[in-house]
C-alpha cells in the first residue's frame, strides 16, 4: 500500500487569492517607461510555487524525532514533490538551529536538527505552546498544530520570528527567512 503524500494542494484560484508580486507587474505595464522596464522584467510565471500546504510534512517530521535522520529523510523525500520543504524545518548545521520556525502567518513549529549521532532532534525540547509568545494581536496562533493564545507582549516588527522561505536559494537549511 502506497503511503499518502506529505503535502496537499490548496485552492489558489479563488477570487481575491493573489500570490507573489502580481501588483508590481500590473502597475508597471503600459506605462511610459514600459520599454525601459522590458529588459528587466521576467516572465509572469516565475519560479514561485503556490498552492501547496506542507503541514503533513511538519507533523511527520515531528513524529520522527529521535529516529535516524537517513531513514527519515529518505521516507519524507519519497513522499514529496521536492526535498526543499524538509530543510525549512530541519537544520543540518549547528549555526542554522532555531527554537522554532514560522510556517505561515501565525503557525509555528519546533525547529529540528540532526545531532552528531545522526538522529533527528528538537532544537529546544522544553518549548511548548504554553511557553510560546504571540507576535500579533487578535490572531489565532498555533505551535506544532496546537492553538495557543497569550497576552500580547510588546514587540516590534524587527523582533518577529524568522520564518520559512520556500524559495530559499542557499544550501538546504541555511536560509529560512520569509519573503
Amino acid at each position: 500500500m502506497k503511503k499518502p503524500l506529505l503535502y496537499r494542494s490548496v485552492n489558489t484560484r479563488t477570487h481575491g487569492v493573489h500570490h507573489g508580486s502580481y501588483r508590481a507587474y500590473r502597475y508597471e505595464r503600459n506605462t511610459k517607461s514600459e520599454k525601459a522596464a522590458q529588459s528587466h522584467r521576467s516572465s509572469m510565471h516565475s519560479h514561485h510555487r503556490h498552492g501547496f500546504d506542507y503541514t503533513p510534512l511538519y507533523r511527520f517530521l515531528l513524529s520522527k524525532v529521535g529516529q535516524p535522520w537517513g531513514a527519515v529523510f529518505s521516507e519524507a523525500n519519497a513522499r514529496l514533490d521536492r526535498p526543499d520543504p524538509i530543510f525549512w524545518m530541519v537544520a543540518l548545521h549547528e549555526s542554522d538551529k532555531q527554537d522554532y520556525v514560522r510556517t505561515d502567518e501565525n503557525s509555528y513549529y519546533s525547529g529540528l536538527w540532526v545531532d552528531a549521532a545522526g538522529l533527528l532532534q528538537k532544537v529546544n525540547p522544553q518549548l511548548t505552546p504554553e511557553r510560546m509568545q504571540t507576535f500579533y494581536d487578535n490572531s489565532t496562533h498555533t505551535f506544532n498544530g496546537v492553538v495557543y493564545a497569550h497576552a500580547l507582549a510588546t514587540k516590534t516588527q524587527s523582533q518577529t520570528p524568522k520564518s520559512i522561505n520556500p524559495l530559499a536559494p542557499a544550501s538546504p537549511g541555511l536560509d529560512i527567512s520569509h519573503s
